[in-house]
């Protein structure tokens, strides 16, 4: 076991730190961050920021390995379908109508160097 995979404790650790990692680099692209691991009983959103006047929801995925393709291939139609339900329900929750929208995906792959890719508009 590498010392990378030692610091976490659990899979829930490794993942907010990646969406750590994620909203940091947006951040840096100019989007602003509102929130981040919104749960509602469809699923949770990862992180949802700001582009303008564009809410955006950002599906964050971490792989090892690109083995079976890392972690750009890490959205399947399934996770895809309940993404859309949970941000329906963020919006009727929020009170938010007539809101621009975006989904992005940030796809995180290796551990030391990391290769990150960010996926405007993915679906």
């Amino acid at each position: 076991m590498s010392w990378f995979k030692q610091l976490w404790q659990n899979s829930r650790e490794k993942g907010q730190y990646y969406e750590l990692q994620a909203q940091k680099y947006l951040e840096e692209q100019g989007l602003i961050a509102i929130e981040r691991n919104y749960n509602c009983p469809y699923g949770e959103l990862d992180v949802i920021m700001r582009d303008g006047d564009t809410l955006v929801f950002v599906e964050v995925k971490f792989r090892s390995s690109h083995i079976k393709g890392g972690a750009l291939h890490a959205l399947g139609k399934q996770k895809q379908q309940r993404l859309k339900r949970t941000i329906y329900h963020y919006l009727a929750f929020k009170k938010l109508s007539n809101q621009a929208l975006r989904i992005d995906f940030v796809a995180i792959t290796g551990e030391v160097p990391q290769q990150l890719n960010w996926i405007k508009n993915v679906f």
